[in-house]
C-alpha cells in the first residue's frame, strides 16, 4: 500500500488542527452525519432482532475469515466455471499492472467505473493515467470528488465535504455542455450529471468495479448502489474487471441475506437499497475478470486482535457517531479509510512507519459509539488500545511510562509521590518543558489537591475512631 492516500506529510493532529478551522467543512458534516444517523437509528429500530442480525453477521464473517483459504479457491473455480478469469494481487502495484494490462489488450484508452473503495486503496486511476487510460468515475460524490480535483472524505458520501453551491461551481467549471444557468437544486445538479453520464456509458467497452460481497458457492459478486450508475457500467461494457478486497467472501447465499439487512440500514438508513445488482462468471459474452486483492490483508488476518477489522462491510456507521470524525472531517486521516474504521485499517494495511499512520491510533476518545453501532460489532477501541501500544513511542514517553510504573507498582511509593506532588503542586507550570510539552498543548494538567485522598482517608478514619 502506497505511503499516504493524499500525500499529507503532518500527522493526525496537525491535518485535524488545520480541518476544524474550516466553519464550512464542520457544518457540513454535521449536518450530513446527522441526518443519516437519524435515518439509521429509525430504520434500526424497527427490528426487534437487529442485535441478533449483528452477531449473525459477527458469526459468519469470522467464521469466512478463520477458512478464508478454502473459500477463495472455491470462489476461484466457481469464476472459472462460470467463464470468468480470476486473478492475484499481492499488493497494489501488483493489482494495478493485471488491470492496466486488461485494459490495454482490448485496445481502449478509457473505462467507466463504479465506485469501489479497493480501487481507490491501491490508487488506480493514477496508475491508469501513467498508462494513458483515462478512468471515469461514474457515482454521483465520486464524480463531484474528481471534477473538483479533490478527494473522498468518506466511506459513503465521498463529497461530504461540499455543498450544492460548490458542487454547481464544480459543474460549471469542470463539466462539458452544462448550461450556464445551473442552478445548485438538486435536481437540476443531478440532471446534470445524469446527461453528462449517460454519453460515457454508451461510449464506453471496459468497466471497472469493486463488490460489496462475493458469494464463494457459486462464484457470484454483488453490488449494492443507489443511483443506477453501477448496474450501467455493470451491463453495458464489453469488458468487466472487477477488483474486490480477499475479505468481502461470503461461504453461501443464505449468508448474504444477513448482510442485506446489515448494510443498507447501517449505511443510508434504508430498509433495503435501490439497486442490488448480481452477476456470475462471464454474462452475455461479456469478458468478465476478477482480480482478488491481499495488499496487506493476510497480514492483519495474522494479528488475534486487529483481524476484526476485516469484517467491516464498508457501512461508514463508525463515521457518523463518531465526534472527532464530525469536526476534523475525513481528509485529515490521509487515508481512503477515514473515520474509526480507518483508525483501525489503515495503520495495520500500511503499518506504522510514517507520522501519520503512527497517529491514527490516537484519532478516537475512545467513547465507544463506534462499536455501539457497527453492525458485525467490530470493537474499534479495543484495536486502537493495541495499536496504540504498538505504536512508536518517543524516548521520553518511554522513560516516562517506565517511571509511572515502578511508582504505581508500590503503594508506599505511590503514597509518597502524590504527597510530594501536593507540597510541589504551585511549582508545576500550565505548560511542561522539553518533549512533555507535546502532551500539555492539547490537554490541561488536572489540578492537584492540597491533599491525596489517602491522607484524606487516612486523617478522617482517624477521627472517627477517636469519636
Amino acid at each position: 500500500m502506497s505511503a499516504t492516500f493524499i500525500g499529507m506529510p503532518g500527522s493526525f493532529p496537525k491535518n485535524a488542527e488545520k480541518a476544524v478551522q474550516n466553519s464550512q467543512l464542520r457544518f457540513n458534516l454535521r449536518k450530513a452525519t446527522h441526518t443519516i444517523r437519524g435515518k439509521r437509528a429509525s430504520v434500526v429500530g424497527e427490528l426487534p432482532d437487529w442485535q441478533e442480525l449483528r452477531a449473525a453477521g459477527k458469526a459468519i464473517k469470522d467464521h469466512t475469515l478463520r477458512n478464508l483459504d478454502r473459500y477463495l479457491i472455491q470462489m476461484e473455480e466457481a469464476v472459472t466455471r462460470a467463464g470468468g478469469t480470476v486473478h492475484w494481487a499481492r499488493d497494489a502495484a501488483e493489482a494495478n499492472r493485471i488491470v492496466a494490462g486488461l485494459v490495454k489488450a482490448t485496445g481502449e484508452t478509457e473505462v467507466v467505473k463504479v465506485k469501489s473503495m479497493a480501487t481507490q486503496e491501491i490508487n488506480l486511476n493514477d496508475a491508469l493515467a501513467a498508462e494513458g487510460i483515462t478512468a471515469y468515475e461514474t457515482d454521483l460524490a465520486e464524480l463531484i470528488v474528481q471534477l473538483g480535483d479533490d478527494f473522498p472524505s468518506h466511506i459513503l458520501v465521498p463529497a461530504i465535504h461540499r455543498n450544492r453551491s460548490e458542487i454547481r461551481e464544480i459543474f460549471l467549471d469542470k463539466m462539458p455542455k452544462v448550461p450556464e444557468n445551473l442552478t445548485d437544486d438538486p435536481p437540476a445538479l443531478a440532471e446534470a450529471a445524469r446527461l453528462h453520464l449517460r454519453e460515457r456509458f454508451l461510449k464506453s467497452k471496459v468497466a471497472i468495479s469493486g463488490a460489496n460481497f462475493m458469494v464463494a458457492e457459486t462464484g457470484t459478486l454483488v453490488v449494492l448502489e443507489s443511483e443506477g450508475n453501477g448496474r450501467m457500467c455493470l451491463t453495458l461494457p464489453r469488458t468487466l474487471i472487477s477488483v474486490v478486497g480477499i475479505e468481502k467472501l461470503l461461504p453461501s447465499w443464505r449468508d448474504l441475506e444477513v448482510f442485506l439487512q446489515l448494510l443498507p440500514r447501517s449505511s443510508t438508513g434504508e430498509r433495503m437499497n435501490p439497486y442490488t445488482s448480481m452477476w456470475t462468471g462471464a454474462v452475455e459474452g461479456q469478458d468478465f475478470h476478477l482480480v482478488l486483492l491481499d495488499n496487506g490483508r493476510t497480514d492483519v488476518l495474522a494479528d488475534e486482535v486487529g483481524r476484526q477489522a476485516l469484517r467491516c462491510i464498508r457501512c461508514s456507521a463508525c463515521l457518523n457517531v463518531c465526534p472527532v470524525y464530525e469536526r476534523a472531517g475525513g481528509h485529515a486521516y490521509g487515508s481512503v479509510y477515514p473515520g474509526p474504521i480507518g483508525a483501525i485499517l489503515t495503520p495495520q494495511l500500511r503499518g506504522m512507519g510514517s507520522d501519520l499512520d503512527a497517529s491514527l491510533p490516537y484519532a478516537s476518545s475512545l467513547c465507544g459509539a463506534c462499536y455501539e453501532v457497527c453492525p458485525v460489532a467490530i470493537d474499534i477501541p479495543e484495536v486502537l488500545v493495541d495499536l496504540r501500544a504498538k505504536a512508536p513511542h518517543a524516548a521520553a514517553e518511554r522513560a516516562g511510562m517506565k517511571v509511572a510504573g515502578w511508582i504505581f507498582n508500590d503503594h508506599k511509593r505511590l503514597a509518597k509521590a502524590q504527597r510530594a506532588a501536593t507540597k510541589l503542586r504551585k511549582l508545576v507550570p500550565k505548560r511542561l518543558p522539553g518533549p512533555l510539552s507535546a502532551w500539555t498543548d492539547t490537554r490541561d494538567i488536572p489540578e492537584i489537591p492540597d491533599e491525596s485522598f489517602r491522607d484524606w482517608w487516612e486523617r478522617t478514619r482517624r477521627s472517627e475512631r477517636s469519636e
